[in-house]
């Protein structure tokens, strides 16, 4: 099926974000932006877990229970992200990588589940990785099944109200071509809050 000449765009800025936040958090290059190849170490868990400052939201051990101002730790397995029921604390928690990255992977994964998946797969039921190198990998996986959902996409499927039934956002009530837009600024925002989180973290003082 030939993709829709409109969602093109929004295909092609999708994929350079990802495979931009993947080259940063897994190298060994990441395009400077100007086609200059910089080295990139990868992402370790020290750093995925960081806290820059205190009361983080994070990604814990299901036995510890959830951060500062969290009332639970969602997601299945022995790994859980702080959360909070609406509304959620104000001002808002100050986010680590792994949180971020966390977020982006289960917003992915659920989203392409519910617009052309089973429809069955919900937050509570979703793993949550406990160490760097099983985030990365499952934002890749994420993001991919997320791509080879807007490939299925016709035209009519983007001015389709309830494409996606996503149950976690208005899904419901917007147009896909809207959502898939959103999950684009979704991408692009919090990866470079990542990124900024790890020059920070290169830069901190002993």
């Amino acid at each position: 099926m030939a993709t829709p000449p409109r969602l093109v765009p929004l295909l092609e800025q999708f994929d350079f974000a990802r495979e931009r936040l993947t080259g940063r958090l897994a190298g060994p290059l990441m395009d400077s932006g100007n086609g200059v190849g910089i080295g990139v170490t990868p992402l370790g868990d020290d750093e995925y877990f960081w806290e820059p400052v205190p009361s983080c939201w994070s990604v814990r051990r299901r036995e510890a229970g959830p951060g500062p101002r969290a009332t639970v730790l969602e997601g299945s397995g022995d790994w859980g992200r702080d959360s909070a029921a609406s509304p959620h604390p104000f001002p808002p928690p100050f986010t680590t990588i792994a949180w971020r990255l966390s977020h982006l992977s289960e917003m992915l994964a659920l989203r392409a589940d519910h617009t052309n998946g089973s429809r069955s797969l919900t937050r509570a039921g979703l793993a949550v990785p406990g160490d760097a190198a099983g985030a990365v990998a499952a934002f890749v996986s994420a993001a991919q099944a997320w791509h080879a959902t807007l490939l299925t996409a016709d035209d009519a499927a983007l001015d389709t109200v309830g494409y996606s039934a996503y149950p976690y956002g208005s899904d419901a009530e917007d147009l896909f071509v809207d959502i898939v837009w959103w999950v684009n600024q979704e991408v692009l925002h919090h990866g470079a809050e990542i990124a900024l989180i790890r020059d920070l973290y290169r830069a901190r003082q002993p």
